[in-house]
């Protein structure tokens, strides 16, 4: 387990720096400090190695269930938009997903993350949480679209402000579409939320 670790930090600093096309198995072997064998034991190709990047990117890790499913919702939205910044096989992964040459060779997280979302919010529909005319699906697949592209346009177009500042204020502005008042009003989006969950889980393993 250690040696993939290795391996996919190594793979991401690569994938980051030089690009799906332009890095090597060379590159991502010394950068791991590993052998040429041991890259080949775990990944056959630089194609499973990207395609390891990128199934590392769904996650909830940190998130804790909440009596609000919606809470849920916003907490591996922010917590996932504090972590990318800071964890390169996260910012990896999102390179690699909007890379057309990756995306022939390779299957993008999306449809876990739409699965994943859809699922959270079946369970707000059904406890009551989401308006009526929430489709939890089509509603996932929106709040995954928005979440990249607010990722994406902040890395091309830096504001001074965090990517989470920017999550909490696309919640903001759809969340009043999805939950019903009386849910909405108990929902944390400040700023701070994502960092407070990510470390809240940190001093639990601590």
């Amino acid at each position: 387990m250690r040696t993939r670790r290795q391996l996919l930090d190594a793979a991401a600093s690569a994938f980051l720096e030089h690009g799906y096309e332009g890095a090597s198995i060379g590159d991502i072997t010394r950068r791991a400090g590993l052998t040429r064998g041991a890259v080949y034991f775990h990944f056959a190709s630089k194609e499973e190695l990207a395609q390891g990047v990128l199934d590392e990117a769904v996650t909830t890790e940190g998130v804790r269930p909440q009596v609000l499913k919606l809470q849920e919702l916003v907490d591996t939205a922010m917590a996932l938009a504090h972590r990318l910044p800071r964890e390169p096989v996260l910012a990896a992964a999102l390179r690699l997903a909007v890379d057309n040459g990756v995306r022939r060779s390779v299957r993008t997280a999306w449809p876990e993350w739409i699965a994943l979302l859809t699922e959270i919010l079946d369970d707000a529909k059904g406890r009551g949480e989401t308006l009526p005319h929430v489709d939890p699906g089509g509603t996932a697949r929106l709040v995954m679209s928005s979440w990249t592209g607010a990722a994406l346009v902040l890395d091309g177009v830096p504001d001074g402000r965090d990517l989470e500042h920017h999550i909490g204020a696309l919640l903001d502005l759809l969340l009043p579409s999805i939950a019903v008042p009386a849910v909405l009003a108990r929902l944390d989006t400040a700023a701070g939320r994502g960092a407070r969950v990510v470390g809240a889980a940190a001093h639990d393993t601590a």
